[in-house]
């Protein structure tokens, strides 16, 4: 743009003001004016002084600015005269130094209203009261600092977040305080780089984030840095906890696990079956061909020691067979309103004057009004006693054995917790104890049936059954199973 259009351009925005703008000399005589200026009196105002042209006064008026001006060096803003020649009304006339060097030149005279002001502050308060509500009703927390940290903008979500009120926050409170370590430092270099959404940007970012009790946990943050032209004046960030999100992750995570497990529970189910009808003939044949040529031929010791191994493993084989049915679900559930407390008692009963228990504490913290609950308790015996049993061979026989019987966090079910002080499951075994044949003991010790077979009999019970352990630090086992009536067809 050439300089006589920019000068025309200007000139365009002077008189597009609308209010009559003046440039005078120290002595009062018109330099220059808009059009609202000029056309009183014409062209031919220039070089007039102010006071003759606009108000036909020999001498400067009493309210004119443009002396203090001179005297201050500074604005000045002063009301007109009224029509009596004292000050009053709402016209006003605000005066500007112009200066060349140190000295003033001339000084600008805006003519304006003070009504028309007083209407642009009620719009602009109006606007910022918008804004706050605005922020502070966001769900998301807002937090804007000047560049040496001190925080001008902390709404609600962040006070919710960090445990700080709003008032901690604006007077004694720094950015820093919120990142530990240097991450209010990594948060700005990320921002000035402009590789995390451009320059002065950083879009959906993962930070650490520190709590006023100095807990530190996970935030996504975006931000921007306000500038002034080229001039960094401010940073405001936009954040949002990640704890309740990364539970929910969790839980669908768990979701998914029980899901696939219930799957492969089905699918490996039908092949027990199958495999258990074809293994028991000719596991019978094995047993009683055995047994005859034992009976019916004089045989050395030796021969008679081999044919008793012989009839010993096929009978392991035929337990493992009986497992594999049971696991397959072959056997006829028999659903019945039963007490839980009942069941898991009989079967301490039985185990606690077994030699394996003799030097294991058992404790018993059963609920004593805990509602009856819809199940098979000959298949839920089975889960209690294999889970009992392998907390038993896992203390190796001394140790804490605790079974617990409560009402679930929901109040819609019953939990049995059957925990112990052994040595703890390895965390790599931990996701797959449910799995079928995996065993953490000896060859030959264990089928790895057992626990998969628990999960069957939970899981067909509506229930879910998982397990916590710490290496070292002993194993608990939980059941959830939920109440109600069982129907006619069960």
């Amino acid at each position: 743009m050439g300089s006589d259009s920019q000068k025309a351009y200007y000139r365009k925005v002077l008189d597009s003001l609308g209010r009559r703008l003046f440039v005078v000399s120290p002595d009062l005589r018109i330099l220059a004016g808009n059009h609202p200026a000029t056309k009183q009196g014409g062209p031919d105002v220039i070089g007039k002084k102010c006071h003759e042209h606009y108000y036909g006064e020999d001498a400067p008026c009493s309210t004119c600015p443009v002396p203090e001006v001179l005297e201050t060096h500074r604005r000045v803003v002063r009301r007109k005269k009224d029509a009596d020649g004292g000050e009053g009304g709402s016209q006003c006339l605000q005066a500007t130094p112009i200066f060349d060097g140190e000295e003033i030149e001339a000084v600008t005279v805006l003519d304006i209203d003070l009504f028309q002001l007083a209407s642009l502050e009620t719009e602009l308060t109006r606007s910022n009261a918008f804004l706050r509500n605005l922020i502070m009703s966001s769900v998301d927390g807002i937090i804007a600092s000047d560049m040496k940290g001190q925080i001008l903008i902390f709404n609600e979500a962040a006070s919710k977040i960090s445990g700080y009120t709003i008032d901690e926050a604006l007077t004694s409170l720094n950015i820093r305080n919120f990142y530990p370590g240097d991450g209010a430092r990594e948060i700005m270099r990320k921002l000035r780089s402009g590789e995390y959404g451009g320059k002065g940007k950083l879009k959906s970012c993962e930070v650490d984030y520190q709590r006023k009790d100095g807990s530190i946990f996970q935030i996504r943050l975006s931000a921007a840095i306000v500038y002034d032209g080229d001039r960094e004046v401010a940073s405001v960030g936009f954040f949002y906890d990640l704890r309740e999100r990364r539970e929910m992750e969790k839980k669908l995570e768990k979701t998914r696990i029980q899901l696939l497990q219930a799957e492969k529970m089905s699918s490996l189910g039908k092949l027990a079956a199958g495999v258990a009808h074809q293994l028991n003939n000719p596991l019978g044949g094995i047993t009683l061909y055995a047994q005859l040529m034992m009976e019916e031929y004089p045989l050395e010791d030796a021969a008679r020691e081999d044919l008793k191994r012989i009839i010993d493993d096929a009978e392991r084989c035929r337990n493992t067979v009986r497992e594999l049915l049971e696991f397959a679900r072959q056997t006829r559930q028999e659903i019945r309103m039963n007490d839980l407390n009942h069941a898991i008692s009989q079967t301490l009963f039985l185990l606690e004057n077994q030699a394996l228990f003799h030097n294991i504490e058992i404790i018993k913290s059963l609920e004593p009004d805990l509602p009856k609950v819809p199940s098979d308790i000959q298949q839920l015996n089975h889960v209690f006693m294999n889970i009992i049993l392998n907390a038993a061979e896992a203390m190796e026989g001394t140790g804490q054995l605790r079974v617990e019987t409560l009402p679930s966090d929901n109040g819609c079910g019953i939990l049995i917790r059957i925990s112990d002080t052994g040595p703890g499951i390895p965390e790599d075994a931990l996701p797959h104890i449910f799995e079928p044949f995996f065993t953490t003991k000896e060859q030959g010790k264990g089928t790895g049936l057992g626990l998969s077979l628990a999960y069957g009999i939970i899981e067909n019970h509506s229930g879910r059954i998982w397990a916590e352990s710490k290496t070292g630090e002993g194993t608990v086992f939980t059941i959830e199973l939920p109440m109600g009536q069982p129907s006619e067809q069960e």
